[in-house]
């Protein structure tokens, strides 16, 4: 497996965000994660992983971030 794709987001207005992430999505290989940080928890997000067939796994950092982890499911 292959190092996460990462997309820092941290300090982005919506929808930029969800846009970044959607594209790196696009050509995410199964098997392989990226890795979505914010400042917020993206709820919108979660409805729109799921029908396009990813899972994701949260996570809080005391600095404030949200990582969300995402690959195929």
């Amino acid at each position: 497996m292959n190092a996460p794709r990462i997309v820092d987001a941290r300090g982005l207005e919506p929808p930029q965000p969800l846009h970044l992430i959607l594209e790196a999505l696009d050509t995410l290989p199964r098997g392989e994660e990226a890795v979505l940080l914010l400042y917020r928890e993206p709820v919108p997000l979660y409805g729109i992983l799921k029908q396009n067939g990813f899972t994701h796994r949260t996570e809080f950092a005391e600095d404030g971030t949200v990582s969300i982890h995402i690959c195929h499911a």
